[in-house]
């Protein structure tokens, strides 16, 4: 059940039917998303989650849409396989590669939540001139899915996506806020300040723990949007809609899933996620393709 089996390339899932009693399910290419998973904990502390973490193939930000396609299908398999109510991906990268697909492959069978749309929406809301600035990995931003998001939510505004490839994976190390990582701030943000946005989307969920710094440099009058409170409105309303809420008077549990070494998972995991973090359980993922130095645009 729940893992995708592939016959002449069409996926057929089967995945077990989904009752209130079962965890919401939740994937990333690390532990940025246990920036989104934090809200949910905080917003539906009534509800269990499962988090499942491909620490071994990070980073996805520059990696080909074929490829994250393959490893969303194979990590939402594995959770799937253990049984969710719902399925939350919490990286833009692997959102814009697999969700559209996901979503048409689980259809009637189980919701998939993600994040683009939601932050889309929240800077449409946000935005004052029109102007909505986006910082994302390469794979995320040339996907376009920010700008398909961004023109259905609010159909007059611009927006001025750039890329940080070295931002997360700065991020990911865990050490402190060093001058390594304000010089790549500074970067990423002198386009978005000649734009004169007014908004800027955290187009991935490792940007909030550097959140203090982007707002300094972009400077107070900027809105930045990131995607953890809208993902936990998002996956609220899923399962009041669908009827698959828990009791609110009962205390929900989480867990957590790592395909790298767990030790490492928790150490970095807690500064993201700002709650204990017990056991972590190691799971196998196929192996991905070794990016050159520089990434994909390196073999180019």
């Amino acid at each position: 059940m729940g893992r995708a089996r592939s016959a002449a390339h069409a996926n057929i899932w089967r995945v077990a039917r989904p009752d209130s009693s079962l965890p919401v399910a939740v994937f990333d290419s690390g532990v940025g998303g246990l920036t989104v998973l934090h809200e949910c904990l905080v917003s539906l502390p009534h509800e269990d989650f499962v988090y499942l973490g491909d620490t071994e193939r990070f980073p996805y930000g520059e990696r080909e849409p074929d490829e994250l396609l393959a490893f969303s299908r194979e990590l939402a398999g594995k959770l799937l396989d253990g049984g969710a109510k719902l399925l939350v991906i919490a990286c833009n990268s692997a959102t814009a590669a697999a969700a559209t697909t996901l979503r048409e492959e689980l259809a009637g069978q189980v919701d998939v939540v993600s994040v683009v749309t939601p932050e889309s929406r929240l800077a449409a809301g946000a935005t004052r001139n029109g102007r909505v600035g986006l910082l994302a990995t390469t794979a995320t931003v040339q996907s376009g899915a920010y700008a398909r998001a961004l023109a259905e939510a609010a159909p007059g505004a611009e927006l001025h996506a750039v890329a940080a490839p070295d931002l997360a994976p700065l991020i990911q190390e865990g050490g402190e806020v060093d001058e390594r990582v304000i010089a790549c701030v500074e970067e990423a943000c002198t386009p978005l300040i000649e734009a004169r946005v007014d908004t800027v989307i955290l187009g991935c969920t490792h940007y909030p723990l550097v959140r203090p710094a982007l707002q300094r440099r972009l400077g107070r009058g900027v809105t930045l949007v990131s995607s953890g409170e809208a993902i936990a409105e998002e996956v609220e309303g899923r399962l009041s809609r669908a009827g698959l809420g828990r009791e609110e008077d009962r205390r929900g549990d989480y867990r957590f899933l790592a395909s790298g070494d767990p030790s490492e998972f928790r150490r970095l995991g807690i500064r993201f996620l700002q709650l204990p973090i017990g056991d972590v359980r190691r799971v196998a993922v196929a192996p991905a393709r070794v990016l050159p130095p520089g990434g994909v645009r390196a073999a180019a």
